[in-house]
């Protein structure tokens, strides 16, 4: 049975107020808290909140405790905005779909929440959401740094010995009329290149970094990066982890809320901004929409392993959704966690694996000519 995205509420109690496009919804992962909030705010601010009204406390008097904890003015002006409104009359979903710091996705998990009377609940689940978001952020950045420090030390080293330590060589060869070997022809081509060429790179990487925003942006960009990082040894299946972790979160979150499993899938693909697992979901929401069950859907994508597809079978049998999808996660957050110490281990080794051999290179190339230059000194 299929669903209609402007209907999602139809099946849920709701007010005389509605009308929600679900259309629109979720058309980017969630990232910032606008401009005043970080998740890690979020993750504060929800999980607060959740704990305020779970003793009792009204949304208006917790909102006006949360913003009274702020030290910023901007974020107590801000607090001060949100509770003024709801006191006006508007309803806490509503009101803070106005705002720019709060995603659609957000605001539609509150709507929920209201809507079933499970406001506690949903919130502690946000923050949830973004608390495992910050830590496989964190996960991911610990993966990352240090191999990337390494990576771009040695870029640079191999860069100053073909800028500076290899024309010295040059010269000398050029002096003397020594015949030279290809690889040392081609290791001077490189530093000539460097030397010639080195500004317009520079130029050119300032350029892409100030244009990241605008280039992340393009469809195609997106989807050739993240098939590219897909299909990267260690770190491919590292990001699959991350999002699939991420994917069964959310839709645990929304089956917890009520929320079909047809409109789940929809709007988990508006969620999360990775092109492979979108892919995925567009066949898996086609299968669905043909008649098939979760489960064989997920079988048209190989993004799938299957011991989540054996799961989901398990969870639509027993009607397990929330649970089974809770307990994917955690497995996955597990995994994540693993891979991240595993890839910062192997990287850093194969990283200066990688360097030490075109150091060996260029080395060799410089030496192979020095025995033809003996003989002829001799």
């Amino acid at each position: 049975m299929a669903f209609n995205l402007d209907n999602i509420s139809e099946n849920q109690p709701k007010p005389s107020k509605k009308g929600t496009d679900i259309n629109g919804l979720l058309k980017k992962e969630i990232t910032l808290f606008g401009s005043k909030f970080s998740n890690k705010k979020k993750e504060n601010f929800y999980t607060g909140l959740s704990v305020l009204l779970k003793a009792g406390i009204s949304l208006k008097d917790a909102l006006v405790i949360i913003g009274g904890n702020e030290k910023k003015q901007a974020q107590k002006s801000f607090f001060e905005g949100l509770t003024n409104d709801i006191i006006s009359g508007g309803s806490f979903s509503e009101v803070v779909r106005k705002y720019g710091e709060f995603s659609e996705y957000e605001h539609y998990s509150l709507e929920i929440g209201e809507e079933t009377g499970m406001l506690p609940e949903i919130t502690q689940e946000l923050g949830a959401f973004f608390a495992k978001k910050n830590e496989q952020r964190r996960a991911l950045i610990a993966a990352l740094t240090y191999p990337a420090i390494i990576m771009i030390t040695s870029i640079l080293v191999v860069v100053f010995m073909l800028r500076l330590v290899v024309p010295m060589f040059q010269d000398i060869f050029l002096q003397n009329n020594v015949e030279l070997p290809w690889i040392t022809k081609t290791i001077m081509k490189a530093s000539a290149f460097i030397g010639d060429y080195g500004w317009l790179i520079l130029v050119v990487l300032f350029l892409l970094l100030i244009s990241r925003k605008w280039i992340k942006k393009n469809k195609t960009y997106k989807r050739y990066r993240d098939t590219l990082l897909l299909k990267t040894p260690f770190v491919g299946a590292f990001y699959k982890d991350v999002y699939l972790s991420q994917f069964t979160q959310a839709v645990s979150l929304l089956t917890f809320s009520k929320v079909p499993m047809l409109n789940s899938i929809q709007l988990v693909g508006k969620m999360i901004d990775f092109y492979p697992l979108q892919h995925a979901l567009q066949k898996v929401e086609t299968g669905i929409l043909k008649g098939n069950s979760l489960s064989e859907s997920m079988m048209d994508d190989p993004f799938f392993d299957q011991k989540i597809i054996s799961l989901v079978k398990v969870a639509e049998e027993t009607n397990q959704t929330d649970f089974i999808f809770d307990r994917l996660h955690k497995q996955y957050t597990v995994e994540v966690e693993q891979q991240s110490k595993i890839l910062s281990t192997v990287m850093e080794p194969v990283i200066i694996l990688i360097v030490g051999i075109v150091v060996g290179i260029i080395l060799i190339a410089m030496y192979l000519p020095m025995f033809k230059l003996s003989s002829v000194l001799g």
